[in-house]
């Protein structure tokens, strides 16, 4: 069916997603060997399985004496154990002998235990008597204030899973086990492409009827940010031959293709023409259930996936995290253990009444405020078209599709920027 525009009726944003995903051929990106220094916020390729225990030997955690727990048992203040002090471990040293029964060896944190104890009294449990005889002033027990072989990583254990993205702890596990290198995928590129005639770029004074680029950087930003490879393209005119031009060349070297401007309905709105000109499926949704960014067309050109977003910096924002952002997740081989642990949610009150027409998913900016009675959600009035409005805001609320607004005084889901 299509409305009074003559174009299809605008779909659920959650329609479209998966329209977009299930559409993508089933690929990995090309792999790359990184220094394990260099991968944090990569995507590791192939898992790591540790070839060694870690740590190698039993080791104290804090300063004091090696001992037989045994030989603690009982101890107290009023009747301590008296051992006799053996040999000292040293930091970074085998001890080569073997403690006996009866007997304390000092020990600094990170030691290795030796032979024979199972326990380590802290310095200040322990009284000297002499040079060679200590008081323990209460028990330990067997394994206490140790850490045993093997106890953080196991022989054979896997670290790190295949589509994991590298934050800098699996980096320390990395080189605690002795890798130095990792597997990981490429970055996936993504061009991005300025059309309008009214457009110039950023640092170019505009005459009357012109506007600087904006949406060329933000999106950059938002792309860098999920893990994948900015490429702006530049400005080109409303032209079909000249949009297809640069899609067609993008297409060569590009694992995504975003363009700004041009699908809002009109005589020069040729973009979703041209996608569905360019190959099959060609356009598969142009217009959703959404609010800003109604006019958001996806598509697919042999096997790569294109957008075309509205020309106003909020529905761009909006609509990169709803649709771009999931495909080039994909993209990326990220595999998620939890998708929902995307974004920072944090839970806040609205400040005020906001009205919302039922058929359509619309994305609130906020701003947050401290009051003394909790955290409020203030909303960021202002038209899509004005960038200030995201600068302003903290994140964006959600109200769904057939509800009609959101009360004052409401508890809301804040999604932070």
């Amino acid at each position: 069916m299509k409305d009074m525009l003559g174009r299809q009726q605008a779909i659920a944003a959650e329609t479209a997603l998966k329209m977009l995903l299930d559409g993508l051929p089933v690929k990995l990106p090309r792999l790359k060997t990184l220094p394990v220094e260099e991968a944090p916020g990569r995507i590791c390729a192939a898992e790591v399985v540790s070839i060694e225990d870690l740590p190698a030997f039993s080791r104290s955690t804090v300063d004091g004496y090696a001992v037989k727990a045994a030989d603690t048992f009982g101890a107290t203040e009023t009747m301590p154990a008296y051992l006799n002090i053996s040999k000292e471990v040293f930091m970074g040293e085998y001890p080569s002998f073997i403690l006996k029964k009866g007997d304390a060896s000092k020990i600094p944190t990170g030691g290795m235990l030796p032979e024979g104890a199972d326990a380590v009294v802290m310095f200040e449990y322990v009284q000297s008597v002499d040079e060679q005889v200590i008081e323990v002033l209460r028990p330990v027990a067997p394994g206490e204030n140790v850490i045993q072989a093997g106890e953080d990583v196991k022989k054979g254990e896997r670290i790190i899973y295949r589509g994991q993205r590298m934050r800098p702890q699996d980096i320390g596990a990395c080189a605690g086990i002795g890798v130095t290198e990792i597997r990981v995928y490429e970055r996936p590129a993504v061009a991005i492409i300025s059309t309008g005639d009214e457009i110039v770029p950023a640092g170019t004074c505009p005459d009357k009827g012109q506007v600087r680029d904006i949406n060329s950087y933000v999106l950059a930003g938002m792309i860098a940010a999920s893990g994948c490879e900015p490429r702006r393209r530049g400005i080109f005119r409303d032209d079909y031959g000249v949009i297809r031009s640069v899609i067609e060349s993008s297409l060569e070297d590009s694992d995504a293709i975003i363009l700004s401007g041009g699908t809002s309905v009109g005589t020069k709105d040729m973009i979703a023409r041209i996608i569905d000109d360019m190959g099959s499926p060609g356009v598969l949704f142009h217009g959703v259930s959404l609010k800003p960014g109604k006019p958001m067309i996806g598509g697919i050109i042999r096997g790569i996936p294109v957008f075309g977003l509205p020309g106003h910096p909020a529905a761009v924002s909006v609509c990169f995290e709803i649709f771009i952002e999931p495909v080039l997740k994909k993209l990326t081989g990220l595999v998620e253990k939890f998708p929902w642990q995307g974004r920072t949610i944090v839970k806040a009150r609205l400040s005020r009444n906001i009205s919302s027409s039922q058929g359509r998913e619309e994305h609130v900016r906020v701003m947050l405020e401290e009051r003394a009675d909790g955290l409020w959600a203030v909303p960021v009035l202002g038209k899509s078209g004005l960038i200030t409005t995201l600068v302003k805001a903290d994140g964006t609320i959600v109200i769904p599709l057939n509800i009609n607004g959101i009360e004052q005084g409401e508890m809301v889901d804040v999604r932070l920027f």
